[in-house]
């Protein structure tokens, strides 16, 4: 069974993480929601409170299959400034698994430089901190290589399809959209 860590952040924008983790625990994948402030009640960005499943401190990364980030303004900054986030994204990196971020979110994996030389998108404006990636315009959500990111709140049902694709294949992917009636 594969295994995906969900960072969450106060002030993350609720529809990006969620959606994923309905479609890939819909999908059979074993979902951690994992809080990186020290309480497992997170607000997000639009006063939805959320309980994660966990703090940072109690889970074990090293079998996870794919690492997870929601955007929002306020949440991609409290990610950003997380430093044990930071240094568990760049050991994922090395340790060649998949990384996924959608909105604002790229931009945390952009300013480690782990998208040099991989297709990139993100939410607008925010293009300039994705630090040597290839802008892929116009799309909504992209795979390139172990990555995988996503315009915005919008095409979270994409994102959340193009996480399921990369982690489980593309006949799993269009199953779980096709249930979901995408």
């Amino acid at each position: 069974m594969k295994k995906a860590a969900v960072f969450l952040a106060d002030g993350f924008e609720e529809i990006e993480g969620l959606t994923p983790v309905d479609m890939m625990r819909r999908a059979g994948v074993e979902v951690t929601t994992v809080s990186i402030s020290g309480s497992n009640d997170i607000h997000g960005s639009h006063d939805i409170i959320i309980k994660a499943d966990k703090l940072f401190e109690e889970v074990d990364f090293d079998d996870m299959d794919l690492l997870l980030l929601p955007g929002g303004g306020k949440g991609t900054e409290n990610l950003e400034s997380c430093e044990k986030l930071l240094a568990l994204l760049k050991k994922a990196d090395s340790d060649k698994k998949l990384i996924a971020a959608i909105c604002a979110a790229p931009r945390v994996l952009g300013r480690l430089g782990l998208l040099k030389g991989e297709r990139a998108i993100c939410f607008p404006g925010n293009e300039k901190y994705l630090e040597g990636a290839e802008i892929a315009a116009g799309e909504k959500a992209v795979i390139s290589g172990r990555f995988i990111t996503a315009r915005g709140m919008g095409v979270s049902v994409e994102f959340g399809g193009a996480v399921l694709k990369a982690l489980l294949g593309k006949e799993k992917a269009e199953e779980i959209l096709n249930k979901v009636q995408y």
